[in-house]
């Protein structure tokens, strides 16, 4: 085996789990966020919980897939090194930019949830009037 499927091997062996850990730690975590972004309703937070390891799933694993090929020949443990820890760095940034996405939107859906509980605004009672000098 040479040194560049050794680095494609490397690499796999350390970005599937780490995805599959961040989906995990993701779905149990965020299960009380998406309960409190759609009102307490358990059973559209549980389906939309999944929903969205789901699909972290399949473009988390795609992009590691696409991400596989190296465009030069590795060469000795140094090289393996290298592009291991280049490729392996670059999935944590997606997995992390991904992570900020989805938490962005969810916390201006949250905000959504949090002004509907709260009603419309309440106007505050008519101030007394100045009195004015009587002419």
């Amino acid at each position: 085996m040479n040194a560049t499927v050794t680095t494609y091997a490397v690499y796999l062996m350390l970005a599937v789990p780490l995805t599959i850990w961040v989906a995990r730690t993701l779905h149990k975590s965020g299960r009380v966020f998406l309960v409190d972004c759609f009102h307490g309703r358990q059973d559209l937070a549980d389906s939309v919980n999944h929903l969205l390891v789901v699909g972290f799933y399949l473009v988390n694993i795609g992009f590691v897939a696409l991400y596989l090929k190296v465009t030069n020949e590795v060469e000795q443990l140094r090289g393996i090194f290298e592009a291991v820890s280049a490729k392996v760095g670059v999935v944590l940034l997606v997995l992390g930019a991904m992570h900020f996405f989805n938490l962005l939107v969810f916390t201006k859906l949250r905000r959504r949830a949090e002004l509907e509980r709260s009603g419309p605004p309440v106007l505050p009672n008519a101030a007394p009037r100045a009195f004015a000098p009587e002419a």
